[in-house]
Order: structure tokens, then sequence, then C-alpha cells
């Protein structure tokens, strides 16, 4: 017979990585059937395949690296995909959840270390800091239901930052103490030690907090490939990761704090977020799962009862520990008990931290012996498998639980009519286009997005019907990057705006989104050759947009709204597109109109979306908007409400808007909405009221053709 023991462990790297892939691919379909947590199987194929399982992979460096960056990214996305605003609103419930899951294990086990294990107190301090801490290592699971902004979610994240930095912390002054000890000297020294690395991480945070976002700002603004966005993502991660390791903490807090400063620059719906979360989900944080199974010995369980006694000393109490923690604070915070699930859940895991601590305690030497034996190690390696069992468990629960009492009623039954049309011309703002629809489109709803190219019917139909067949494809890519169907169609049409408005129909679209015509000559019209046609015969919403630097580089949102606005059809539908790019942005927005006005707008966003940073500004008469571009900054957007003549809020002052773009704001982002207006069906009108309404009477034609004489004589 064929020994095949001799051909294990597998040591060939591209083996290695052959047999990982297919544990990524076929673990999550395994557990699938099981009804247990992806996760789980990650860890537990890493115990079977690993050294002290069937001992098929040899743990080689690959499992190091891709571990390392793997724990990075989970850290890395968890501080990305936070709720700034509400890390401000609930700060004070973040740093008492995060004192009591630092100080509840750390007393029970520090109890159960001297009387129930029998530890020295140094081995017992050394534990209680290793309790003390956790890795979020379910937040995948929090990821794949969508909650990563919850309240509960936000709450663990923020709360685990400050435990770990707690505990490494207090693992500083103690090493440091055993060293001074060791060496003779006294506790001044030590004190010198922690005084040093508090002033290291102030000075840390405060440059990156000065730097990183305006580095960051600088190059999102020149730099719009995929690929070199990515990387430079990528490259501040691991600079922060590298930068604490330096000052003397882990590095998984430099990739937290980095997710943090970054946050604000990558959208949660944008297709950068898209592809970091690709990568991550895909390899990096798989890789680290199993890694973290092969560490782990089951059979420690079986030689030993003490050390089977030790394991279940360190996972009861360390666990009993987090869960006071998570439901005392849920029930002093009043919230409901399927947020103190999460926030046990969440907070309940150990992984390779817990390791990289023992190692340090294996190194420091008190009366001659190392601090830390191997059944401690044992015991601590142990017990990362069953609180990663627990934990992806019970957040598996609880996002089930959170999912169905906080889904509202189905927006499909309310009548909410959304389906977006992208009038797509060139590549230079097509990527605009695109990721201004996905922070606009309502994730709830899941629909698609339409990509429209029309080519006029001329001699040279057949190549521009390529270029835009192309161009669909590209906006097809970038769509499905951020995880949204886009169906595309390219036509063929005799007028421009004919053809955007009988797709518009075919479709059954909600709105447009097209690119602003730009002016090549003095005597070019502002508004092209069909955008005027198409916004005086299309009476649904239309939005024109021109952007000089990517949308999430926009600090603040500058919306300029007529009087009278609140009576048109539309009104509530571009306030809601408009607060959701606020809000996925996490940018400010700012409103100018009369004061009734301005108290409709502020009801429905407190309403609806009570997060976003909304700010008021009465502007009392629409001859008061030149007067804008004193507070309209180059990396802000302003928004102009604007009206369809005949309309209720429609004002003669806006046959001059076009001129006072030109003079005023040339040079800023600028978007353009004519609302849902008229009430009646494009076909339900008759002769005595035509579609088509001219933006310049001939009457003022005239009385300008007057002015302009009366102006060259007196010249």
């Amino acid at each position: 017979m064929i020994d095949f023991s001799s051909y294990f462990p597998i040591t060939d790297s591209t083996w290695i990585f052959f047999i990982v892939l297919l544990i990524i691919l076929f673990a999550p379909m395994i557990m699938s059937k099981l009804r247990i947590p992806h996760i789980i199987g990650m860890v537990l194929a890493g115990v079977i395949v690993g050294q002290y399982g069937l001992n098929i992979l040899q743990r080689d460096g690959s499992f190091e690296l891709f571990g390392q960056v793997g724990l990075y990214y989970i850290m890395f996305l968890a501080g990305l995909e936070m709720d700034l605003e509400g890390i401000k609103k609930h700060m004070k419930r973040m740093i008492i959840f995060g004192l009591l899951t630092f100080l509840m294990p750390f007393i029970l086990v520090y109890f159960a270390g001297i009387y129930l294990m029998n530890y020295s107190k140094e081995t017992t301090l050394l534990l209680c800091c290793i309790m003390a801490s956790n890795t979020l290592i379910a937040y995948p699971i929090v990821c794949k239901y969508g909650l990563q902004r919850h309240k509960a979610v936000s709450l663990s994240v923020g709360a685990s930052m400050i435990a770990l930095l707690l505990a490494l912390l207090s693992l500083s002054l103690f090493v440091g103490v055993v060293e001074q000890y060791q060496q003779g000297k006294g506790l001044g020294s030590v004190a010198v030690l922690v005084v040093w690395i508090l002033v290291k991480l102030f000075l840390y945070c405060a440059a990156g907090t000065f730097v990183i976002p305006r580095i960051t700002r600088w190059f999102l603004r020149r730099n719009a490939d995929a690929v070199t966005q990515f990387i430079f993502v990528l490259a501040i991660l691991f600079l922060n990761a590298a930068m604490t390791s330096f000052i003397g903490l882990e590095g998984v807090f430099g990739a937290f704090f980095a997710g943090l400063l970054l946050n604000r620059y990558i959208p949660r719906v944008s297709p950068l977020m898209g592809r970091i979360e690709f990568i991550g989900n895909a390899i990096f944080i798989p890789y680290f799962l199993i890694g973290v199974g092969m560490l782990i010995n089951i059979r420690a369980l079986f030689e030993s009862w003490h050390t089977a006694y030790i394991v279940g000393c360190i996972v009861v109490i360390g666990t009993v520990g987090k869960m006071i923690a998570g439901y005392l604070a849920s029930i002093g915070f009043r919230l409901p008990l399927s947020h103190g699930h999460m926030m046990f859940g969440l907070t309940s895991a150990h992984a390779a931290g817990s390791i990289a601590i023992v190692m340090v305690g294996m190194k420091l030497m008190v009366g001659g012996q190392a601090m830390v034996d191997a059944e401690m190690l044992n015991g601590v390696v142990m017990m990362i498998l069953f609180t990663c069992v627990i934990s992806s468990i019970v957040t598996e629960k609880a996002s089930q639980q959170i999912v169905l009492e906080d889904t509202p009623v189905n927006e499909e039954k309310t009548g909410d009519d959304e389906k977006i049309l992208l009038a797509l011309k060139n590549h230079e703002n097509m990527d605009t286009l695109v990721n201004l629809a996905i922070l606009m489109r309502n994730e709830r709803l899941n629909r698609g997005m339409i990509g429209l190219n029309v080519v006029l019917d001329d001699k040279n139909t057949s190549k521009n019907q390529k270029l835009g067949k192309e161009l669909l494809e590209h906006a097809t890519k970038a769509a499905a990057a951020a995880d949204v169907r886009m169906q595309t169609q390219s036509r063929i049409a005799t007028n421009i705006a004919n053809g955007i408005i009988h797709a518009f129909k075919e479709f059954d679209a909600s709105e447009v989104i097209l690119g602003m015509h730009e002016q090549t000559n003095e005597s070019d019209s502002f508004w092209g050759m069909f955008t005027e046609d198409l916004f005086t015969e299309l009476n649904r919403q239309i939005i024109i947009v021109k952007l000089a630097q990517p949308l999430n580089t926009i600090r603040r949102i500058q919306v300029a709204v007529p009087s009278r606005a609140e009576f048109e059809p539309g009104f509530h539908r571009w306030i809601d597109r408009l607060a959701r790019v606020a809000e996925n942005l996490e940018c400010r927005i700012q409103f100018h109109s009369k004061q009734s006005t301005l108290s409709l707008i502020s009801q429905y966003i407190q309403n609806i979306y009570p997060d976003i940073r909304a700010d008021y500004q009465q502007m009392g008469h629409w001859n008061e908007f030149p007067q804008l571009v004193q507070q309209v900054n180059d990396d802000h957007l302003l928004v102009v409400l604007t009206a369809r003549k005949g309309t209720v809020s429609y004002k003669s002052v806006f046959e001059k808007m076009p001129q006072e773009l030109k003079q005023h704001y040339h040079q800023q982002n600028l978007m353009i909405i004519f609302p849902d207006q008229y009430g009646e069906a494009l076909d339900s009108m008759s002769f005595a009221a035509p579609q088509k309404r001219e933006q310049l009477s001939a009457y003022t034609q005239i009385r300008d053709w007057f002015a302009n004489k009366k102006r060259m004589k007196s010249n």
C-alpha cells in the first residue's frame, strides 16, 4: 500500500494556498447546511488541517503574514464603517461600556486565578490582561446583516477599542514593573515609561488626525483610478499599524484608527468600499481565521484533567465577565434585550491578540521560571476556540433578531417608485454620475439602475453607437463594484431629448440624472442643445450635475430652495435624495430658503433622517442667491432647486439664473434640480397646454434687445 503519511504535512506554498482556497470555498457551504455561522467553520477547518488535527498543512509564513493582515482588516473595517455621528452622540455610553467590558472580566479573572487556579499574582495579572481585551471576531457576521452602523454595534466596537487600549496599557505597565523589579529599580522609572507611552500615543493620534485626512483629500482629488485608490488605502492602513507598534501598542489599534480617519472619504455604498470589503472577506479574514484554528490543540483537553479544568475556568469566568458587562450596560442604557445580546456577542471573543500577550508572558521570568507554562498556553489557545464559537452564535442570533425588530413596513408596498435613469454621454463624468446615483438610491429597495446612451441618427451613428456601448459597459462595471445592478440601453434618435424621454417612459423611471453641458464659447447656450427641451417636456425630477472633484471629498452641501417649493409634488423626493447623499458622505448639509419652507424641510429631515447634520439659514428673497457665493467653498457642493415655467414655485428671476451661475458659481461643484411638477402626464396634455415651454418668452427677448440698444447708445 502507498504510505500517504509521507506526503503530509504539505509544505509547498502553492499547494498550501490551493488547500486554503478550497476551505474558503466549501466551508461556508457546509456550515450553511449545518446552520452554523461561517466563522466557526473557518476556525474548525483550521483545527482539522493543522498540526494538532489531521496534520495536512504546515503553518508556514503565509499564515503569519495573511493572518496579521486579516486581523488588521477586521479592525480597519470596523473603524471604516462606524457611524462617526453616532460616536459623538454616544461617546459617554461608549466609554462606560468600554470600562465595564474591561473591568468586569479583569476583576473576576483575578479572583479566579488566585483562588480557583492557584496561579501567582504575576501570572494572574497577565491572564487578566488577556481576558479584559477582546477581538471583533464576529464583526463579519454584522456586516452580512448590514448592521455596521447599528447603535449596539457602534457601542460594542468603540468599547472593544477602549478595552483593548486599557489592556495594552496595563500590559505595558505590568511588563515594566516586572522588568524594573528584575533590574532592582524603583517604580518611578515604570511611571516614566507609562507616561512616555501615553505621550507617544497622544502625539500619534494628533499627528494622524491632522495629516492623514489632508493627504487623503489631496490624493483622491487627483487620482480616480480604482487600483491606485485601493493601494493608497492599504498603505494608510499599514502605516498606522506600523506606527502604533513602534510606540509600544498592538498594530490592531492603529488599523482601527486608520479606519476612523478614512471613514469620511470612503462612503459605505461606494465602489471603493466594495473593493475593500471584497478583498478582505475573500482572502485575508478567512486566512486569519484558519490560521487561528491551526494553533488550537484539541487533544490538550483529553491529556490532562487539570488542563480541562483550567480551560473551563478561563472560558466560563472570562465569558461571564463579558456577559455581565454587556447586559448591565444595555439595562443601564435602557436598550432592548436584543441589543444586550449583540453587545455581549461582539465583545466576548478572543483571538491572536491573546496569543501575543501569552508569548510576552513566556519571555518574562519570575523567580527563575517563565511566568507562563505550556499548560496555560494550551488553556488560552483552547479558550480562543470556545469564545469564538460563543461569540459567533450569539452575534448571529442577535443580528437576526435585530433585523426582524428594525425592519420597517415593506417599502415596495408604500408606493415608492424609485427607478433612477442615468443619461450617459461621455467618459469624463460617467463615474461621477454612477457614484451619485449609488449614493442617492434606497438600499432597502435594492433596485438596480438604468444606464442610457442616446446617439443622434446621422452619418456618425455607427461609430458613436459603438463608443456608447463601451461607455455603458464601463458604467455597468462601476456599478457592479458597489454591488448595484445596472440595466443598459443604447438607442438611436433624431433628437436627444426625445430619446431620453421615450426611454424614461419605457422604463417607467422616477428621475433622470445627467451631466451639465460644457460651454465651448460665449455664444454657446448654458443648457446646451437638448437639456432645455428635456426639462420643459418632462415633468419628472431631473438632476443636472457638474463636479470638479470626487464626491467623497465634498465637505458640505449647500442647497438653495425657492419659496413655495413645498407645494410642488416632488418636494419630498429631492429632499430624500440629498439627505441620502449627505448621510452616505457623512458631510453637513445646509438649506437656504424662507422660514416657512425651512420648517417643513427640517421636520422631514428630523423624522426620516435624524442622524444627518443639517443646518437651516433663512434666505428672504431669491435675489439673495448670488450672495451665497461667499459661503460656498471649493470643496462644497452647491445645489440649486429651480422650477419650470408656469409652476407654483416658478419665479421670473429664474430666467437670469444661467447668467448668475456663470458669473458667480462657474468654479463651484454644481447640481441643478428640476423637481416633479405639473401633476399631469404628458399624454394627457392638450393643444391648449402645450408640452414645450420656452425658457425665454418673445416679450423678454424684445425687452432685452431694447435694453442692450439703450446701453450701447449711452456708452
